[in-house]
């Protein structure tokens, strides 16, 4: 049993900076990979960044590798993803997502939060 709770998103122009928080409970949170995933209106959900139980591995999407960052602090249960010169095509729904084996695929992710709505102006 895992759950997961979202938030820091919210409205800002392009070019700002957001910062994330999932936070995660339960005991086994080091043995989860962390993910954010994210889906637009009309689109499919997509994979942004996912990094591993111990933070040692972190892969981005090529949309976003430069400009977003994913960390976690697995004393605190949580996982962030700083999102740094934000674009309108970055607009989403940004889920977090647990997973017992790193993956990028939205139909491996084993626990998802609610989501946080991110919405970037031009």
């Amino acid at each position: 049993q895992v759950q997961l709770v979202e938030s820091g998103g919210g409205l800002v122009q392009a070019g700002g900076s957001l910062r994330l928080s999932c936070a995660v409970s339960g005991r086994t949170f080091n043995s989860y990979a962390m993910g954010w995933f994210r889906q637009a209106p009309g689109k499919e959900r997509e994979f942004v960044a996912v990094i591993s139980g111990n933070g040692g591995i972190r892969y981005y999407a090529d949309s976003v590798k430069g400009r977003f960052t994913i960390s976690r602090d697995n004393a605190k249960n949580t996982v962030y993803l700083q999102m740094n010169s934000l674009k309108p095509e970055d607009t989403a729904v940004y889920y977090c997502a647990a997973e017992k084996a790193i993956s990028t695929v939205v139909d491996r992710v084993d626990y998802w939060g609610q989501g946080t709505q991110v919405t970037v102006s031009s």
